[in-house]
């Protein structure tokens, strides 16, 4: 269902696509409502959006208010070159979140599998920034656990000591064999381009879509079912579809009227 206009309503409607300014629409509900949001706000001129732009502080102040205690904002970023050197708009926008009071629990990278614009004088550009604020210490971490481990089962490592504050060494206790798979870092690599992004070929008709997998390992980690997961700017919606599929309630707001349609095919596609 597509909600036109700023969405009157103090608690927000779940599963729904709302189309209006997410300042206005957000203003509109009670606080402390929301539980993760995982989005991607426009990057400086990066890509032309339909024309329109958006209040940065704006959204942020809101989303703070919104967000419960212990919920987390991811926030995919990345910085335009302006001559000759980067906007820097990235770390004015992550200081800005924590001057308002959310924590920057990790600044994570989001590791491209190639790259879109050949650089003549800087090495290529393939990552971006994943930040991830918290509203106090997260109240959910569901780690993923999928990097394959090295030293699986392995124990002989000899003896392990400790040093004592009266400089003696004590032995440590025997370590456990090392599990098969352990967690992962906080450099995520994902595919990108047409057909590994998404699989939805009407997804392309937006013009930045992030991987559905990056959408998916956050809305993993940082929620649980039930939970609401929100995309202020949803675009192609990506993120609602991936809470849908992950059994979260979840809320897309995008201004423009295409993106909304855009987005409920989406779904649809996944019902």
């Amino acid at each position: 269902m597509i909600i036109l206009g700023n969405g009157w309503t103090m608690i927000p409607t779940t599963n729904t696509i709302i189309c209006g300014d997410c300042v206005k629409v957000m203003n509109n509900w009670e606080s402390d409502c929301i539980d993760l949001t995982v989005t991607s706000p426009p990057y400086d001129d990066i890509r032309d959006y339909n024309k329109y732009s958006f209040n940065f502080e704006a959204i942020a102040n809101e989303l703070f208010r919104v967000t419960k205690d212990g919920g987390v904002v991811v926030w995919v970023v990345n910085d335009q070159y302006v001559k000759g050197g980067r906007s820097g708009t990235s770390f004015k926008q992550a200081l800005y979140f924590m001057d308002i009071g959310f924590l920057l629990h990790d600044d994570m990278i989001y590791l491209k599998s190639g790259f879109a614009h050949p650089s003549s004088n800087r090495y290529h550009q393939v990552w971006e920034h994943m930040f991830i604020f918290s509203k106090g210490k997260p109240k959910t971490f569901n780690p993923i656990k999928d990097r394959p481990n090295k030293w699986a089962g392995y124990t002989n490592w000899g003896k392990n000591t400790s040093r004592q504050k009266d400089g003696s060494l004590k032995e440590a206790p025997k370590q456990k064999p090392l599990k098969e798979y352990g967690m992962r870092f906080n450099v995520w690599e994902y595919s990108i381009g047409k057909g590994f992004s998404t699989k939805s070929k009407i997804a392309y008709e937006h013009p930045a879509i992030f991987p559905e997998k990056l959408a998916r390992d956050h809305i993993i980690s940082w929620s649980n079912e039930e939970d609401i997961v929100l995309d202020p700017m949803c675009g192609s919606g990506t993120t609602c579809v991936e809470a849908m599929k992950l059994n979260r309630q979840f809320i897309g707001i995008d201004i423009s009227l295409d993106y909304c349609k855009l987005s409920m095919k989406r779904l649809g596609e996944n019902i």
